[in-house]
């Protein structure tokens, strides 16, 4: 069996095309296979148009949030309650084709337990394109991860990866970061990048952008809190330099035009330092300990359909 979940935000104009898309590329396959669409949020009337698909196709199954949790709390959703053999996670604006999953498929009974697809032919502008590869490339330098900008969520995994994947219960979730670190024998295919066929992406917008990937490197990296350190001790290191300099220099040469400046600076520097290195200290155990003692759940489901009523979150299964 093949799961296929698909985190959807306001896509009510698309969703029947994706769901005849997904049963063409799928059927060739096998005839027993799921959609799980988790909406994530959006007034657009998409849960509605998912209860429609569902009493047409049994197949169909959704999951509706209490309110927008985030596209990756959304494809936890999705794989905690998934029951295929194979699940195959991709966004629902079709620009991740339905027709890559044969070949999604073909990869993984190769031997392979995570499958990823690498997008060419993008739409995107050359200054988009730039921006993000400059932040893989600063991912991968904070995380000390390699990370292929053109590899986003379309991908197929096996059922060992869902399971180990319901094991981590992180509140900041990233899924290609997750699967990455999982291990398991990984790799990629390359694909055609689709057309968005209406609709506006859910993270249209620069501020979006830039707050996703601020929300992907602090769940994957704590390097900037200890480069806060490095950077105290630099700065506690140079003022202690400049000190000893203006003190050579009034030594040999005379007090300053400006009595006292030499020492104040030197002082606002190192104690500058100082309160780096210890913020970061700091902020290193305080991070640990407020994810870990808040015990909230990753997402609230108020509506579901073609599933049981209790979800049990934590998919231990």
């Amino acid at each position: 069996m093949i799961s296929v979940v698909i985190p959807i935000f306001e896509e009510v104009a698309i969703l029947r095309e994706l769901r005849n898309r997904l049963h063409a590329a799928l059927t060739p396959i096998t005839p027993d296979y799921e959609i799980i669409f988790v909406l994530d949020g959006g007034q657009d009337g998409s849960w509605e148009m998912i209860g429609t698909l569902a009493t047409e196709d049994a197949r169909v199954k959704g999951v509706a949030f209490s309110r927008n949790f985030g596209q990756h709390l959304a494809i936890s959703a999705g794989l905690d309650v998934c029951s295929g053999d194979w699940a195959v996670v991709m966004d629902g604006d079709l620009q991740d084709r339905p027709e890559v999953i044969p070949a999604l498929y073909a990869k993984a009974l190769e031997g392979y337990d995570a499958v990823f697809v690498a997008r060419r032919n993008r739409p995107e502008s050359p200054f988009y394109l730039a921006v993000a590869r400059l932040f893989h490339k600063t991912f991968q330098l904070l995380s000390g991860t390699e990370s292929d900008p053109d590899v986003a969520n379309f991908s197929i995994v096996s059922r060992q990866v869902v399971r180990q994947y319901r094991r981590l219960r992180e509140p900041l979730r990233f899924y290609g970061g997750i699967v990455h670190w999982l291990g398991f024998r990984q790799a990629t295919i390359t694909a055609d990048h689709g057309t968005r066929l209406a609709g506006r992406s859910g993270y249209a917008g620069w501020f979006k952008r830039f707050r996703l990937a601020a929300h992907i490197i602090l769940a994957h990296s704590e390097r900037p809190l200890y480069f806060s350190v490095g950077i105290g001790f630099v700065m506690a290191v140079a003022a202690l330099c400049a000190g000893i300099y203006f003190f050579l220099v009034a030594l040999l040469h005379g007090t300053a035009d400006v009595p006292g400046w030499a020492s104040l600076i030197t002082a606002i520097f190192f104690t500058s330092g100082l309160i780096l290195i210890v913020l970061g200290i700091i902020g290193i155990y305080l991070g640990k300990i407020f994810n870990a003692v808040k015990f909230r759940p990753l997402y609230v489901v108020a509506r579901r359909i073609g599933l049981p009523d209790d979800l049990t979150p934590p998919g231990i299964s």
